[in-house]
């Protein structure tokens, strides 16, 4: 039985986890449509890869808090501000 619950526990981490990667993603991709920028132009202004981006908005990779930063800045935004309605 506590093999069970831990087990359920670990699933429902894991679904916590890639929903706030998949939250943060919209949110990239929204913030970079919005600025009329290809994931190439993003990724050019944070000095992260084009690819990075696409795994990013995809919820495909774990953003550093280093490269949050960087996508907030090559957006213009203040972190507060990015998060301010997720």
């Amino acid at each position: 039985m506590f093999i069970i619950k831990c087990l359920d526990w670990w699933e429902s981490i894991k679904v916590m986890e890639k929903s706030i990667l998949v939250k943060f993603g919209r949110k990239v991709r929204l913030e970079r449509l919005k600025k009329n920028l290809s994931q190439e132009d993003l990724g050019a202004r944070a000095g992260l890869h084009r690819t990075y981006i696409g795994m990013v908005e995809r919820a495909e990779k774990n953003v550093t808090l280093r490269n949050i930063e960087k996508i907030c800045r090559a957006l213009d935004l203040r972190i507060r501000d990015f998060f301010k309605d997720f």
